[in-house]
C-alpha cells in the first residue's frame, strides 16, 4: 500500500507558486503605496489595494477556505470575489478623475 507521492509534489508547487505570487504582488503593491505616500494620489493608493487583492488578497482567502475544510465550490466562490473585488479597485484607479 505505497501512496503515490506525485500529488502531494504537485500540491506542494503549488502552495508555493502561489505564496510567492502572493509576495511578489505584496511588493508590487507596497511600490504603488510608497507612490501613494510620496504624492498624495488617491489613484495610488487605490491601485496598491488592488494589486495587493489580487495578489495577496485571493491567497488569503483561498488558504483560510481551505483551512476551513470549505469545498472547492466555495474556494472557487471566494477566489472569486476577491478578484473582482481587486479588479474593480484596479478599474477604479485607472478610470477616476
Amino acid at each position: 500500500m505505497n501512496a503515490d507521492p506525485l500529488p502531494m509534489a504537485l500540491f506542494s508547487v503549488a502552495v508555493i507558486s502561489r505564496g510567492l505570487t502572493a509576495l511578489l504582488g505584496l511588493f508590487v503593491a507596497s511600490l504603488a503605496y510608497r507612490g501613494y505616500r510620496r504624492n498624495g494620489s488617491a489613484k495610488m493608493r487605490a491601485l496598491a489595494v488592488g494589486i495587493g487583492l489580487l495578489t495577496a488578497g485571493v491567497f488569503t482567502a483561498v488558504a483560510i477556505a481551505d483551512v476551513a475544510g470549505a469545498g472547492d465550490g466555495i474556494v472557487l466562490l471566494a477566489r472569486g470575489v476577491v478578484t473582482v473585488a481587486g479588479l474593480s479597485v484596479v478599474l477604479y484607479a485607472l478610470v477616476a478623475e
